[in-house]
């Protein structure tokens, strides 16, 4: 006889506190969350194989869309790759732009978490001030790039702009900014006990825990795990500064908020050392439109953790494999495991805690074809009829496409 005290209730994949469409499933005991299963699948966009059909400048800007908050990140790991696999020599000042891009980035991408944070559980004061401040680096990256969200900055072979001394300045001052501000936040997260109440205790998950299950950035370092590919793999100019790589003991929600306050004032001196010890020359080399065969892993510390690329070249324009590791990948199956004997009123911020980009996490699972197939598989002939038949269903006629484009058109 079926337990009555467990209730399996979905959560997701539409919902008022997710701000992209994913499914949890959790089992329920009263308020109580005995499990969690998570699902992906339902914002995948198949960057990874549309790298494969175009060059590899048009890549560079394709994987810099994996994400809207961490595009430097995506964009970074993916050139670094492809330059050690082209034997490219990198000029000094071309790498301490994409430094200093990385690190503004990195500013703007927790304090917009701390507002996300505040608003899930209700603090929306905080979200307020957070964003307001947040704007203040949004407003650099747009003045030195051109762009608030993709930057474009990045180029095959070094950096696509160079900074005036002016600007410089304009950076040094809008950093004494956002450490006054910052400072504040640190007072916030550490005295208001209303916040401490809230997220202590929540959405617990131990160093041995942290370790096996792979997490990665603020999430990890919140369980006491000492590691940053900035500091343990360098790349970049990371080698040139010096940081503390910041960790708690709290081991929950409360822990990373601390992380993510705290990696704030290492970001703004590094930002200030980048600065200081910007050289002159260059900032970008010319680079082969032909990218010699070989395979390479690009390592990149982003705002939400180790962010992976593989790119293997086979001599042409165009890569034959690229593969994305971001790090919410890393830190899902966290998820899972940090709601379990948890309260279902958590669970919003319990997600949120890693910062998640779903959109950079789905994938798509192809199956061979083999004899017999599984019933519940479909060839991709199948699956585009039946998207048309689904569509027409519903009074959307997809079919005049074959008329225009040809029997190949999706």
């Amino acid at each position: 006889m079926a337990d009555r005290r467990r209730v399996n209730i979905p959560f997701g994949p539409q919902h008022p506190a997710l701000k992209e469409p994913e499914s949890f499933l959790l089992t329920l005991g009263g308020e109580k969350i005995l499990a969690a299963g998570v699902r992906l699948g339902y914002n995948h966009r198949g960057i990874e194989k549309a790298c494969e059909e175009r060059t590899y400048i048009q890549d560079l800007y394709l994987v810099e869309r994996v994400c809207g908050i961490c595009s430097h990140s995506h964009s970074t790991c993916f050139v670094q790759a492809v330059e050690e696999i082209a034997g490219l020599q990198i000029p000094k000042r071309a790498v301490y732009l994409r430094t200093l891009i990385a690190e503004l980035e990195r500013i703007h991408s927790h304090l917009l978490w701390l507002g996300v944070a505040g608003h899930e559980v209700g603090f929306d004061t905080l979200l307020m001030y957070t964003w307001r401040d947040r704007e203040v680096v949004m407003d650099l990256l747009a003045a030195l790039t051109g762009n608030r969200v993709n930057y474009g900055m990045n180029t095959i072979g070094g950096v696509r702009r160079d900074i005036t001394p002016e600007q410089a300045g304009q950076i040094l001052t809008a950093m004494d900014v956002l450490e006054e501000r910052t400072r504040y936040y640190i007072g916030v997260v550490t005295e208001e006990t209303t916040l401490i109440n809230r997220l202590s205790n929540v959405g617990k998950l131990s160093y041995d825990d942290a370790v096996h299950l792979g997490a990665v950035g603020p999430t990890a370092r919140a369980s006491g795990v000492d590691r940053d590919v900035r500091r343990d793999d360098p790349y970049a100019a990371y080698e040139d500064v010096s940081f503390k790589v910041i960790t708690d003991t709290h081991c929950d929600v409360y822990g990373r908020a601390v992380v993510r306050v705290l990696e704030l004032m290492e970001a703004y001196s590094i930002v200030r050392q980048l600065l200081k010890k910007l050289p002159d020359g260059p900032v970008t080399v010319k680079a082969p439109r032909k990218i010699p065969a070989g395979e390479a892993v690009g390592r990149y510390e982003a705002p939400r953790g180790e962010n992976v690329h593989y790119v293997k070249a086979n001599g042409t324009d165009k890569p034959e494999r690229v593969k994305v590791r971001a790090p919410t990948l890393a830190n899902v199956q966290v998820v899972a495991h940090m709601l379990k004997d948890g309260y279902l009123a958590d669970m919003p911020i319990v997600v949120a805690a890693i910062d998640p980009c779903f959109s950079c996490t789905d994938r798509l699972i192809a199956v061979a074809h083999a004899e017999p197939r599984p019933p519940e598989t479909l060839t991709w002939d199948e699956l585009r009829t039946y998207g048309i038949d689904w569509y027409r269903k519903r009074g959307v006629d997809f079919t005049h496409l074959n008329r225009t484009f040809g029997n190949g058109a999706t």
